[in-house]
C-alpha cells in the first residue's frame, strides 16, 4: 500500500547555471539542499553513508601508513571529501569536480552542511574533466582513488565518462595507484559484467552494499592493486 505524506515540502530554487552537461539547480528543500540537473534530481544532502563508506572503505583498506594522499573523483554535495579530511592518516585530497557551479555552492553554501570543507589547507580542486585529467603525462600517485561521478559504469552523466569503466581507464586509473593501493567506485546498482572485469585486473575486489529507502541498494566496489 502507498501512503502520502500528508505535511507539504517546502522547497525553493536558491541558484541555476548553465552546467557543462546542461543546466544545473540548487534547491533547498526541508532544509537540505538538492542539485538538480536538466530538471533530473541528482544529489543531496539528507543521506551520505554510501558516499562516506566509498572513502572509509578505501582508508581502512589501505595498506600504507601515514601520510596518505587521496583522489576523489567528483565533489558531489562533500560528504565524501569529510569523510577524507576527517582521517588523520589523510595528508591531501585531490578533488577533481568539472562543474565550477558545484564547488562554488559547496564552498557557499552545502559544505556547511556535509562538512565538505575546500578551504581545508590539505584539500587541492582540480576543475577538470576526471576523464581527461587522469591521460594528462605526469606520474601523480595516490593510496586511495575514489570514483562517485557517475551514477554507476552503466549510468553515466555523459557519453564520454563510460571511458572510466572500460579497460582502458581502469589501466589508466591503476596507473595512478600507488603501491598497494585501493580504487573504490559508487554505483546506484550492482553491475555484474563491471565487476568482473575488475576482477580480471585487481588483485582483490569486494562489494558493500547499503540498503536506500526505495529500490536497490547503493553499491561501493572495491579492488586492491
Amino acid at each position: 500500500m502507498i501512503t502520502h505524506d500528508p505535511t507539504p515540502s517546502l522547497t525553493r530554487t536558491l541558484a541555476r547555471h548553465p552546467g557543462r552537461a546542461g543546466e544545473l539547480a540548487l534547491r533547498e528543500r526541508d532544509g537540505d539542499y538538492e542539485i538538480i540537473s536538466n530538471g533530473v534530481f541528482l544529489m543531496d544532502t539528507r543521506d551520505g553513508r554510501s558516499e562516506r563508506l566509498l572513502v572509509r572503505s578505501a582508508l581502512d583498506l589501505v595498506a600504507s601508513s601515514t601520510p596518505c594522499r587521496v583522489l576523489l573523483g567528483g565533489l558531489g554535495v562533500g560528504f565524501s571529501l569529510a569523510e577524507a579530511l576527517a582521517s588523520p592518516e589523510v595528508s591531501e585530497v585531490v578533488v577533481v569536480e568539472w562543474e565550477p557551479a558545484i564547488v562554488d555552492w559547496c564552498r557557499a553554501t552545502i559544505g556547511a552542511r556535509t562538512g565538505g570543507d575546500l578551504g581545508d589547507p590539505r584539500v587541492r580542486c582540480e576543475d577538470a574533466d576526471l576523464v581527461e585529467w587522469l591521460q594528462r603525462p605526469w606520474a601523480e600517485t595516490f593510496d586511495a582513488i575514489c570514483l562517485d561521478v557517475d551514477n554507476g559504469p552503466h549510468w553515466t552523466v555523459s557519453p564520454g565518462n563510460s571511458w572510466l569503466y572500460g579497460a582502458e581507464g581502469l589501466a589508466a586509473v591503476q596507473a595512478r595507484l600507488a603501491a598497494r593501493g585501493v580504487l573504490a567506485v559508487w554505483s546506484a546498482e550492482q553491475v555484474p559484467t563491471f565487476e568482473r572485469r575488475l576482477r580480471g585486473r585487481f588483485r582483490e575486489v569486494q562489494r558493500e552494499e547499503v540498503p536506500v529507502a526505495r529500490g536497490a541498494p547503493d553499491i561501493v566496489y572495491l579492488a586492491l592493486g
